[in-house]
């Protein structure tokens, strides 16, 4: 079959906007798929906007997968209905359908629910040789004008199981900077407001370490960004990988990776990172405020957050400390208490978000069950708006303090004090930063108006957008931009 995979991009600015690193799940899929001897194409909007070639290339398929998030949900709603207005079938997966399969259905013909490694491929012999749907578990579908739930099976395999990504079926992929890899999924520690325990299980999957060193060969002298959420989940595995990247020769240029606070202190482990050119630690602090993150789940302490903040820096490692403001502890000192800490210990970029309760997470059903969901507009599930109640604040007053504490954090001050510091990276990091900001205040001023309307009518006159509209997505969409003309020359082209 002629499969087309499609990775919608995100629907704003956000703090990584212009660092393009697709999430592995598509790839995977597709090697998988290849290896079966399907014809296999994988498209990313975050890497390169779909042009008419590649609209006809995907108007051509027999069928669509489209893997989804919360936030670009919407947009992938807005593709499957292009696509099923040309009887292409369509298939959607990823967490956000996991959480909301029902919700998908609506929009695709078929919905595969958790890690589709084996149900995809499935599904697709199924519907080559006429076999039965039923047989197919963690599958939506329609029948004589019902929806049919398969069973659920949880089907997640080991990682040596699995085929190495490969990243050549994504188009554009030589545009690529930074190489994605994966070694761990899972995670144990279920945080309220994050769904991966759920979505990928609530152990460590770790893949061996001589299978991750095939993979080395292609990291030496690249930059790599490690997509675990914990990359160092099992100190001593890591240090084994590193160990092994060391002594072969296998050391990227740069590399970097999501880590738990407490990664600091294994001094062993720090010195094997500076050695293979770590470039920066992604660490979710969350907050500064102990009550907070107990009512997180988060399992650490502050004075871990301040710790470990040293600890780092103390092996010269680059922080991104990840904070996020609306908890119901949380009043309006927040932001200047929190952007204040930020700067008294150096961190050296932040990621100042807001609360998002996303579909999956224990923090969504108890806003959702609480009716304190002031929007179900998926586009805006993204961090950097405010879609709930807060407690102790209006919405208006959560979002603006958010924009504040960015606008504090990276200001051209702060730039120039990191490069009169030698800090150069930081400085580039944090003029970016306030780069990206101004995007958003443009692309953002509605919604903004929106929140205040909001604030000062009490909810009476409410101006947000309750929900997703695909007819505003799809205006002027590059993929449905192909007219009559370009599709018959292609046409004749492809002759």
């Amino acid at each position: 079959m002629k499969v087309r995979l499609l990775e919608p991009r995100s629907p704003d600015y956000h703090i990584y906007s212009g660092v393009v690193i697709p999430r592995l799940g598509l790839p995977m899929l597709g090697t998988i798929l290849r290896e079966k001897g399907h014809d296999v194409k994988i498209y990313n909007e975050s890497l390169t906007d779909i042009s008419p070639h590649a609209a006809w290339d995907i108007f051509t398929s027999d069928i669509v997968g489209i893997s989804v998030t919360t936030s670009t949900a919407p947009r992938g709603y807005a593709m499957s209905r292009l696509l099923r207005l040309r009887n292409i079938p369509v298939i959607f997966g990823g967490s956000h359908v996991t959480f909301l399969p029902d919700e998908a259905i609506k929009y695709g013909d078929y919905v595969l629910t958790g890690e589709a490694e084996e149900s995809l491929p499935m599904l697709l012999e199924a519907l080559e040789e006429g076999g039965e749907l039923s047989r197919v578990p963690n599958l939506l579908y329609r029948e004589d004008g019902r929806v049919i739930h398969t069973e659920k099976k949880v089907l997640g395999r080991h990682l040596d199981e699995l085929p190495i990504p490969d990243l050549t079926l994504i188009d554009q992929h030589e545009r690529l900077r930074i190489m994605p890899a994966l070694t761990t999924r899972g995670c144990p520690h279920r945080c309220t407001f994050c769904s991966v325990s759920d979505m990928f299980g609530p152990k460590y999957r770790m893949a061996g370490v001589d299978r991750l060193l095939e993979q080395a060969k292609e990291w030496k002298g690249r930059s790599v960004f490690f997509c675990d959420d914990n990359f160092t989940a099992v100190p001593r595995r890591t240090k084994e990988l590193l160990d092994k990247m060391l002594t072969k020769g296998y050391v990227p240029k740069d590399w970097s990776a999501q880590v738990r606070a407490d990664a600091w202190k294994d001094e062993e482990l720090m010195e094997l990172m500076r050695r293979t050119n770590c470039s920066r630690v992604y660490v979710g602090y969350e907050s500064i405020d102990q009550n907070v993150l107990n009512d997180y789940n988060k399992r650490q302490t502050v004075a871990d957050v301040k710790a470990s903040i040293a600890g780092f820096h103390r092996y010269n490692i680059p922080i991104h400390g990840m904070f996020m403001f609306g908890d119901d502890y949380e009043g309006l000192d927040t932001f200047d208490r929190t952007c204040g800490f930020a700067a008294d210990n150096q961190i050296d970029t932040v990621q100042f978000l807001v609360l998002t309760p996303v579909p999956g997470t224990a923090l969504f059903k108890k806003m959702d069950d609480d009716g304190r969901i002031i929007s179900y507009d998926w586009s805006l599930y993204d961090g950097h708006h405010v879609v709930f109640e807060p407690a102790r604040m209006t919405p208006f007053e959560l979002q603006l303090g958010m924009v504040r504490a960015n606008r504090q954090f990276y200001s051209a001050r702060s730039a120039l004090r990191s490069l009169f510091s030698f800090r150069f990276s930081t400085a580039m990091f944090r003029y970016w930063g306030k780069k990206i900001l101004r995007g958003w205040h443009d692309a953002n001023s509605g919604f903004m108006d929106r929140l205040r309307s909001w604030q000062v009518s009490g909810k009476k006159d409410s101006k947000l957008p309750l929900s997703f509209s695909l007819k505003k997505i799809l205006k002027k969409d590059p993929i449905d931009a192909m007219g009559e003309e370009e599709s018959q020359a292609l046409d004749k082209k492809q002759d």
